[in-house]
């Protein structure tokens, strides 16, 4: 019966296409939005696990308008992850324009007594300081991937 045969071959094929069309969907030049840490921030609070502010510089060099669906990030400090967060209520962000986004964060109470003891063994000895984020800004965008690094001198 060479019918069955047939309507695998056309459901493969209907497939293909709507992946093809899916992929065609994102323009030809989307360049990837520029993401720069402007600060992190202890709040003050009475509470056992610290907490920070961390404010990010997202710039889009596109002609069409991002709109930020959601954003997860973490912070390591010398190899050690120290803060994580996510967040989903975040700014539209203009066609070649730029925003400020402000995130929270919570410390890892664990990560940040190792950090503390180090700082406290050795504390002209700078830290090597990690951000991480992956941005959503769509399902017809790829994810935006964020890899930071530095060192935090405390002299």
């Amino acid at each position: 019966n060479g019918a069955v045969p047939n309507m695998k071959i056309r459901a493969l094929l209907g497939l293909i296409l709507l992946a093809v069309a899916g992929c065609a969907t994102v323009p030809a030049d989307f360049k990837q939005p520029g993401v720069t840490v402007l600060s992190v921030t202890p709040r003050i609070l009475n509470s056992i696990t610290p907490e920070f502010d961390i404010v990010l510089r997202v710039t889009n060099p596109n002609r069409d308008a991002l709109a930020i669906k959601g954003l997860s990030y973490t912070i390591d400090l010398a190899g050690t992850e120290f803060l994580q967060g996510v967040a989903s209520d975040l700014p539209k962000i203009a066609a070649y324009g730029e925003a400020e986004v402000k995130l929270g964060a919570k410390a890892d109470l664990v990560g940040g007594f190792n950090i503390l003891s180090r700082i406290l063994a050795d504390p002209a000895s700078p830290l090597d300081f990690e951000f991480n984020a992956e941005i959503d800004i769509g399902t017809l965008y790829p994810m935006v991937k964020v890899n930071k690094q530095g060192v935090i001198s405390f002299r």
